[in-house]
């Protein structure tokens, strides 16, 4: 065989052999683990995408659809990015194989619906970015299995029916937020409304949509005002309803009450959602049980407690051996830590009647007390002891034995300072044939004079 089809050959192996799927398209920029082909006027995905994408931003383009398996080989996505394109529905099977992701964006697009099988297997999601597309269904089941979910923005559709009843606590543990402002809703059901769970409860936004007036709405509202959630406090003049459903008799109903004034607010509110405040306050290492009284009893109910260091507590999950809970929903906490710190929401589900109530408990943890340094008391006493040392410094002699012979003083005036010196001068006496006298303090009685033999 030649050289030259020896060089055939290997171009030939070489157009056989698959492309490497961690060359990054040539439309993209691919920075460590985020590959960006944001406004990239794609019309359709790039035939190989980098499969260590842990980001992939596909939003502003001009994608129509997205094909059954279109990520599958992107095992370690997390994060998807598909706002801004031209999206009408989603196929079965689109996100197949990447279960892993935890947000998923596809505002501003041109869903009409949301079906069941949209984002099966993505039970990992965690945000859910529908907002600004053409929704006017979402069907029942859309949600079942999206157990991390903790955010749903669907704002800025045409929305006029939401199930309410498919989110659950068991089904939904820590779902926040549910965004359904800017739709066209106009009668909710309130039961379920009411049967949300708390968290869901306190940030969901309903403003600017087509509420009739009735009793049952405002006397939701009103309770959510009382408690002081921000979903209501911060769009409070954008919470509007009409009378008898004329759009043309829009009155803002927090602002304007006195539509209201025959509805009995707190009878219709306060029984099936009611939450009690309390606040404990624990010294480090101390145990500490929290109560979980609600205005729900009986055998029917079941409690879950939500820590902030420890996530959902309930009896057949809790493998801590350092906290317990009780039938009765009490949590109790043996050894207190600084981490234990915070806000305990404990939830009280009724499936008999379908109702719940909460009941919120804000934990302190103390440091040990540290003894008080007293000032005053300090600088006096150690006033008083300089006082003592100055006072035996100044009057006790070191010896005091009778039996010594003390010299002659000696003094000399010209050594004494200005002020203690006589203003009459005597001559000076000189004294000869004289000699210093030694004592020694430990020998007192054997000291002795020293004269001139001469």
């Amino acid at each position: 065989m030649t050289c030259r089809q020896h060089q055939g050959l290997f171009l030939l192996l070489l157009c056989l052999v698959p492309v490497s799927e961690q060359i990054c398209p040539p439309m993209c920029l691919c920075l460590s683990d985020t590959v960006s082909c944001s406004s990239s006027g794609l019309a359709k995905l790039p035939r190989s995408l980098p499969s260590f994408s842990v980001t992939l931003d596909l939003s502003h383009n001009h994608l129509p659809w997205l094909g059954p398996n279109s990520f599958n080989t992107m095992t370690r996505l997390e994060n998807l990015w598909l706002a801004h394109n031209q999206i009408s529905t989603l196929p079965h099977g689109v996100f197949h194989n990447v279960s892993g992701i935890r947000c998923l964006d596809l505002s501003s697009n041109k869903l009409r619906a949301v079906e069941q099988h949209y984002f099966q297997g993505l039970w990992r999601l965690e945000e859910l970015r529908l907002f600004n597309n053409k929704i006017m269904r979402i069907e029942s089941s859309t949600l079942s299995g999206l157990s991390s979910l903790k955010k749903v923005y669907l704002s800025l559709n045409q929305i006029t029916h939401f199930p309410f009843f498919s989110i659950k606590d068991h089904s939904h543990p820590f779902l926040t937020m549910l965004d359904l402002s800017s739709n066209r809703l106009t009668q909710l059901p309130w039961e379920d409304v009411k049967a949300l769970p708390s968290l869901v409860q306190r940030d969901l936004y309903l403003h600017n949509n087509s509420l009739i007036c009735d009793c049952s709405m405002y006397s939701m509202f009103w309770h959510w005002n009382l408690r002081g959630y921000d979903s209501i406090k911060d769009f409070i003049d954008e919470h509007t309803c009409s009378i008898n459903g004329d759009p043309r008799t829009s009155i803002q109903f927090l602002r304007n009450n006195r539509f209201f004034l025959n509805c009995t607010v707190e009878k219709a509110v306060m029984q099936p959602a009611a939450v009690f405040l309390s606040g404990v306050k624990v010294s480090e290492g101390d145990s500490v049980r929290l109560d979980c009284q609600t205005s729900l009893s009986g055998t029917d109910v079941s409690f879950t407690w939500l820590s902030p260091n420890r996530g959902l507590i309930t009896q057949t999950s809790l493998n801590d051996t350092l906290i317990n809970m009780f039938s009765n929903g009490s949590l109790e906490i043996q050894a207190a830590t600084l981490n234990d710190s915070g806000l305990y929401l404990c939830t009280a589900v009724d499936t008999k009647e379908a109702i719940n109530a909460t009941r919120e408990v804000k934990v302190t943890v103390l440091l040990p007390a540290e003894e008080s340094f007293n000032t005053g008391y300090t600088t006096l006493l150690g006033c008083f002891v300089t006082l003592l040392l100055i006072l035996l410094y100044l009057f006790l002699t070191p010896c005091q034995c009778r039996y010594c012979k003390q010299p002659a003083a000696t003094s000399n005036s010209s050594n004494l300072p200005f002020v203690f010196s006589s203003s009459t001068r005597d001559p000076p006496k000189v004294e000869t044939f004289k000699h210093v006298t030694f004592v020694d303090p430990t020998r007192c009685g054997e000291a002795t004079e020293w004269e001139d033999e001469s």
